[in-house]
């Protein structure tokens, strides 16, 4: 494997056998906060929530992650000098600061082209040919995921076949997976981060093929008929990013190769075929030489996302955790269905781009807040995002302001002051618990999220800051966005059953183990 100018990240991954009869198979592995600890930067804290609100949601990547069908999926730890002789290569899938999945390093100023061009300009890409192909079958699946600096997430993956490499980001927050085809327009031809950049070639594979308008894959993820898409033309898309980044070309379907682990553990080469872009036309940041990768791992929830094909396939389970330690900025990310411990869930919100449930009450201590949840507009429940990407946590002016005070109101000598015109903050040397109330929010079925003054207050040089912040201090179209972040979901594990679209927590100590 070619020397990266990137951090690897190791993982240690533990793994219990499971009942080979349904399909269940469980893993998970460590992850870490990049805001650990004391050195906190208000203004990393505040361009990384101003980017990433409503871009897109982290937590889907269990849900939506790789194949773990019967049984459980092994995930090898290798080091660096094994890995060139590494007989077997195993599945590699490697997280750390699961908190910037989305977020892009693009620059903010670059001028995007619009999705209508893009896709005008598809015409000049023609309809790929296809030959006949003799190589033998010999691909594998090898993830590795490597963290460029601090604001990037990329993986290695290995497709088609015979196999080849790819360096794709991973991306929560879009639903299909796509990498840059031999017939690109705009996309880079080099990389900052001293990768070699590989343009994927359907004709290259003996299991690839270019899925055409007259598959039920393309008039399902289109919900209908594609004006202008016929026949056996090519199957068309376009994705916009929330940095203003474009992509434009055509699905494609081709093999990808993994182990699959019995309950004996014993592997097995197993392969699955996966639906993903071919990617023809690209803007913005995506053309760009600064941090450039061959494509983007879509993991969200549609029908075109590798998850929901990998559910409709049979071999997994839309079931997946997580549970993030607030204090070391650790934590596990699992997916699978969780035995111990139980949890207490409430619905999910249908039909939402995001991960929504139905706030009815806020307690600060022993007092709940007396919300008029008519100026909400939902009837009496008020619509929460539950967002792990999300560093901290967002709240309506007629929330914010009356819990800001009702933590602050038992200290009159508090010299609290405004950092970055955003963050409330004071000197204090006595325990947080003990001085400052518990906050408890109440959702449907009467489910509770606790969090506690350890959480929602963060250290800054020598200043304590409460996590809390005005939705309205963002922008006109956030003012009333209730979104709960890492501060409210750290040290509990927190359980998303897709399949049943219920999300789950419970208090609990992310060092030990969850049974599967």
């Amino acid at each position: 494997m070619k020397q990266l100018l990137a951090i690897l990240v190791w993982v240690v991954v533990l793994l219990w056998g499971s009942s080979s009869n349904r399909v269940s198979g469980s893993w998970f592995f460590t992850v870490e906060n990049k805001f650990a600890g004391k050195s906190k930067s208000l203004d990393a804290l505040k361009i990384h929530d101003t980017r990433r609100m409503l871009t897109g949601v982290d937590i889907p990547l269990g849900g939506t992650g790789r194949p773990d069908g019967a049984g459980n999926m092994l995930l090898h730890l290798i080091k660096n000098d094994e890995m060139r002789t590494q007989k077997k290569k195993k599945l590699f899938i490697v997280m750390k600061y699961l908190y910037l999945m989305n977020i892009q390093s693009w620059d903010d100023e670059t001028t995007y082209g619009d999705e209508k061009a893009m896709l005008e300009k598809l015409e000049d890409v023609g309809h790929p040919l296809k030959y006949d192909r003799k190589e033998q079958l010999d691909g594998r699946v090898n993830i590795y995921v490597f963290l460029y600096g601090v604001r990037l997430y990329y993986a290695e993956i290995g497709i088609g076949t015979p196999s080849k490499a790819y360096y794709v980001q991973v991306d929560t927050g879009s639903d299909i997976m796509w990498v840059n085809c031999i017939e690109c327009k705009g996309c880079p031809k080099k990389s900052s981060l001293n990768i070699e950049l590989t343009l994927y070639n359907v004709n290259d594979s003996l299991t690839g093929n270019v899925v055409s308008c007259d598959q039920d894959f393309c008039s399902e993820i289109s919900d209908g008929t594609v004006a202008g898409c016929t026949g056996n033309m090519p199957c068309t898309y376009s994705e916009n990013y929330g940095d203003g980044s474009s992509t434009a070309g055509y699905f494609v379907k081709d093999v990808v190769q993994y182990d699959r682990v019995s309950g004996n553990l014993q592997t097995t080469l197993t392969n699955e075929s996966i639906i993903f872009g071919c990617g023809a036309i690209q803007s913005g940041g995506l053309g760009s030489s600064d941090e450039a990768l061959d494509g983007i791992l879509g993991f969200g929830e549609s029908n075109s996302s590798v998850i929901s094909q990998l559910a409709s396939a049979g071999e997994v389970k839309k079931i997946f955790a997580h549970c993030l330690n607030g204090i070391t900025g650790g934590g596990i990310f699992a997916v699978g269905q969780v035995v111990q411990p139980k949890v207490n869930a409430t619905p999910l919100i249908p039909n939402q781009p995001h991960y929504s449930v139905n706030l009815t009450a806020v307690e600060v201590g022993h007092e709940f807040l007396n919300l008029t949840t008519d100026e909400f507009g939902w009837g009496g429940k008020i619509r929460t995002i539950i967002d792990s990407g999300t560093t901290l946590a967002y709240l309506p002016e007629l929330i914010y302001e009356p819990l800001v005070q009702k933590i602050i109101s038992n200290h009159s000598n508090l010299k609290v002051q405004i950092v970055d015109g955003q963050y409330t903050c004071f000197q204090y040397s006595e325990s947080l618990d003990d001085g400052f109330p518990n906050i408890t929010f109440v959702f449907e079925n009467s489910v509770t999220l606790k969090v506690y003054p350890h959480e929602y207050l963060f250290p800054f040089d020598d200043l304590w800051c409460i996590g809390w912040q005005n939705s309205a201090l963002q922008s006109q179209e956030r003012k009333d966005l209730t979104l709960l972040g890492d501060l409210a979901l750290s040290n509990k594990l927190v359980v998303y059953d897709l399949e049943n679209q219920v999300i789950g927590w419970t208090e609990y100590n992310c060092k030990y183990h969850v049974v599967f």
